[in-house]
């Protein structure tokens, strides 16, 4: 057992998720989670930026940095500030941003305060399906090394390089501007720390799984391949980074600026920054092929592995095998679905609607206090409604079967091109029944995903779950367990990625001596089993072979969505 610090010490992990972010302060000694703060980002929640109809999803750093302050000043009241040793970061990913030479943002500086472009680019956005479709193209007929082949064989609309590609194309402005581009979870700790640009240690787990850094090849791509895919991306590759480094290493101290903004010291020590499917993973106690499934608006599966074990071998059509990138030491390979919790939500409003703009929208009688706590109260009902009703419908005799498809697919075999469906619809068919088949369709995407790992020689001996859809919805974790015919475990925590960069805080300030050992200490366990139901799982074998053919229909019949990757550049552009 490792020795716990032998005076009090504790640590914070901040986690950036999609709608909001949350500090979690920990006690170092014990893994006692002391304190908790979340804060939901006001321009996000206004839907400033986006554009959903266009795919594009765009944040703006004033709602990090100001949530930044309020949940970290929120949960150092709890103790004294000198025993806070340290802070890590993770985000979601991958969400690039342009910065100046002094790393700043720009969307913070006057002159781009209002431009989408120049602002972090979620995960979500998928504005970069035709620059995704010739990096594909063109890493396999260039003449050189497939720089894709560490990351599946496929490059995603939703990672650093296509996102880049589609900016300086589309914004010429902020393409002479940025002096350099961040991902979110580097952009953060760097504001933290203070450091110079060109000193500072940028993430593994960002760069390996969505950047095409590899150690084998010196880190990024060449120039002479960078400015094949563009010529506007000429110097860049010297304006980034040649080193990575894994989360559990130290990336500076708190600056004195944040350390004052924050009511911290600058003795704190900040952590590398990573991404929040892979702290989430640690938090989740992930050992040798365990898969770890971080269910939220999307998911993220996450599995590690000896690298002596897997050696060469390349996982076709996940988002990378890199390593380090979860725990250092261990090959961190991932994968994911590009909805989860978002299909169901947008069912959810899809139903609201018709109270919303001919009812409430409307309304002589209620304040617009009472508007919002009503909207509220509906929405919630709502979903606690359609999930009883939805549970008493008997799998064998629905009609309705869908597919996951409504924001692209993630793994296996990434494809944002593709889109979402349901069939078997008649005058029968009652909104519970859709709902269900909503649930039924993310589980059997999750189980294509297993299915490949183990197609590919990667074993899942154990199926770990956490995230708000894990804590919150039993009818979809007992779903999930028939579907894959596979006991799901569910993690304690219920902050599991902030908890996971707080394990990675306290490696970085030298309480553990490496990741194993501070999981060990720290982890909250699990707090419930779900176990398949034998009545349930033949039924969901053979609907899932029905979803299987549905997608192959589905992937068939979609313009752009299986070019093949020998086409000319041309053709693989036009029919994203």
């Amino acid at each position: 057992m490792p020795t716990s610090p032998a005076s009090a010490a504790y640590v914070i992990g901040l986690d950036y998720g999609t709608d909001s972010v949350r500090a979690l302060l920990v006690d170092a000694r014990t893994g006692a989670e002391v304190a908790q703060a979340v804060h939901y980002y006001p321009r996000w929640k206004q839907g400033q930026y986006c554009h959903p109809a266009q795919n594009r999803f765009r944040q703006h750093p004033l709602d990090h940095l100001e949530g930044l302050e309020a949940t970290v000043r929120e949960v150092t009241q709890q103790v004294p500030a000198e025993q806070i040793v340290g802070l890590a970061i993770d985000t979601t990913g991958s969400t690039p941003g342009p910065v100046n030479a002094d790393g700043v943002a720009l969307g913070l500086l006057p002159e781009f305060a209002d431009n989408p472009n120049a602002l972090f680019i979620l995960w979500k956005d998928h504005t970069a399906l035709a620059e995704a479709a010739e990096i594909n193209q063109k890493a396999r007929t260039w003449g050189g090394e497939d720089f894709t082949k560490y990351e599946g064989g496929i490059y995603s609309s939703e990672w650093f390089w296509a996102k880049i590609m589609h900016i300086v194309r589309e914004d010429e402005a902020v393409a002479q501007a940025a002096y350099s581009w961040m991902e979110h979870c580097d952009w953060l700790t760097l504001t933290l720390t203070g450091q110079p640009l060109a000193e500072f240690k940028r993430s593994r787990c960002a760069a390996g799984h969505k950047a095409l850094w590899h150690a084998s090849w010196g880190g990024l791509p060449p120039e002479e391949f960078l400015t094949h895919l563009d010529p506007k991306l000429a110097g860049l590759r010297n304006r980034l980074f040649t080193e990575t480094y894994t989360a559990d290493e130290v990336a500076g101290h708190l600056s004195e600026e944040w350390a004052r903004r924050l009511g911290l010291t600058t003795s704190t020590v900040i952590a590398v920054g990573s991404f929040d499917a892979h702290a989430g993973a640690v938090a989740g106690e992930i050992e040798s092929y365990s898969m770890v499934k971080v269910m939220g608006t999307s998911t993220c599966d996450i599995v590690v592995a000896p690298t002596a074990e897997v050696g060469d071998h390349l996982v076709a059509g996940i988002c990378g095998q890199v390593d380090g990138s979860v725990i250092p030491g261990m090959l961190g390979l991932e994968a994911g679905q590009s909805a989860f919790g978002d299909l169901l939500a947008w069912f959810r409003q899809m139903l609201e609607w018709p109270l919303q703009a001919a009812t409430l929208a409307h309304s002589q009688v209620l304040s617009a206090e009472q508007l919002a706590l009503f909207q509220q109260e509906v929405s919630d009902n709502l979903l606690r409604q359609l999930t009883q009703a939805a549970a008493e419908v008997d799998p064998a005799e629905s009609q309705v079967l869908a597919l996951d498809w409504v924001n692209g697919r993630r793994t296996p075999d990434a494809n944002q091109a593709l889109k979402g469906a349901l069939t078997g619809l008649t005058m029968g068919t009652s909104a519970p029944q859709v709902f269900r088949a909503l649930v039924e369709a993310i589980c059997y995407g999750s189980k294509q995903i297993v299915e490949r790992f183990e197609s590919e020689g990667i074993p899942i001996k154990q199926v770990i779950g956490i995230g708000g859809v894990a804590k919150k919805s039993a009818f979809v974790m007992q779903t999930l367990a028939d579907v894959l015919d596979r006991p799901i475990k569910i993690a304690v925590s219920e902050q599991a990625p902030a908890l996971g960069a707080a394990m990675y805080a306290a490696v970085a300030a030298g309480i553990y001596p490496d990741v194993l050992a501070a999981q060990q200490a720290l982890g909250s366990g699990f707090a419930e089993t779900y176990t398949p139901n034998p009545a349930r799982v033949a039924d969901y074998a053979d609907r899932y072979a029905q979803y299987q053919a549905l997608g192959q229909f589905v992937e068939s019949a979609t313009v752009g969505a299986a070019v093949p990757v020998a086409e000319t550049e041309t053709q693989a552009i036009t029919t994203a």
